[in-house]
């Protein structure tokens, strides 16, 4: 009945009490590893996840981009490991979710390789066009009367492979000649010389320092903010003074980035562009 509720009694009717019906229960989030081999229903969440045995002696979890990873000594019970993986029930769900969340803001990030794709330098964006009948000198283009696009020359027929490779060798040197200069103006800040720098493509790592004075710095750096890529050449220049993590270290760091503590959460947070 549409309208205002209403309640009638009619002669020889009963009133009953009203009963609410009982809430729905709340489906349960269902997390499932790509070689899932085992599944388990925990109070929150159905895991479907990767089991093997291995030579250890206790059973380990490891939550992986792809899921739930369970590794067991080679005579472990199953029912062992259920009773593990409840008494982890609400960190296996956390961070799941966590991951998951992660995996969404990744795919968010990733780049699309053709004309209006837009891919972040320094903490902006650029966006990719091509230039349409018009010859350039190079591949790719940046001038200062378009600041915010990046002109390709490129064939119609260039795939979006050859975008990347084009757009990533024009962000390469770019990021030479950012992490140069900024080299240059730290190190003396931090009384110490740097013999060379060389960039790398590390997936989990943004720089390295020798005691030679070689520095390593990940070319992606280049699509992170000014502050981001400031903290990281700061970061191994005061390894030339200290090749440690030891607080007289951060102290070295803290000499010239007195925020850095800021910038390293920022690093942390930051999720870096999917190529």
């Amino acid at each position: 009945m549409s309208g205002p509720e209403q309640l009638a009694l009619d002669w020889g009717e009963a009133l009953v009490p009203h009963r609410p019906e009982p809430a729905a229960a709340s489906p349960l989030a269902v997390f499932t590893h790509p070689q899932a081999n085992r599944e388990i229903r925990l109070p929150t969440c159905v895991v479907s996840y990767s089991f093997a045995h291995a030579k250890r002696r206790t059973i380990g979890l490891r939550i992986s981009e792809q899921g739930l990873e369970v590794r067991a000594p080679r005579y472990c019970l199953v029912s062992e490991v259920q009773r593990v993986l409840h008494e982890k029930a609400a960190w296996i769900h956390e961070q799941l979710q966590r991951q998951q969340q992660r995996q969404a803001q990744i795919q968010q990030n990733r780049i699309v390789w053709s004309e209006g794709g837009q891919v972040p330098y320094l903490g902006s964006a650029l966006r990719l066009q091509r230039s349409h009948g018009e010859r350039l000198e190079q591949p790719v283009t940046w001038d200062g009367l378009r600041p915010g696009v990046l002109r390709l020359s490129l064939p119609p027929s260039a795939s979006e492979t050859q975008v990347r490779d084009a757009v990533q060798a024009w962000f390469k040197r770019q990021a030479l000649a950012h992490f140069t200069a900024r080299l240059q103006h730290f190190a003396p800040m931090l009384g110490v010389n740097w013999q060379g720098l060389k960039l790398s493509s590390a997936k989990s790592r943004w720089g390295s320092a020798d005691q030679r004075g070689q520095i390593r710095l990940n070319w992606r750096l280049i699509h992170a903010t000014d502050a981001l890529v400031d903290y990281v050449v700061v970061h191994e220049l005061s390894h030339l003074r200290e090749m440690n993590h030891s607080p007289r270290f951060w102290a070295v760091v803290g000499e010239v980035l007195p925020d850095f503590q800021q910038r390293i959460k920022a690093l942390h947070a930051w999720n870096p562009p999917l190529a």
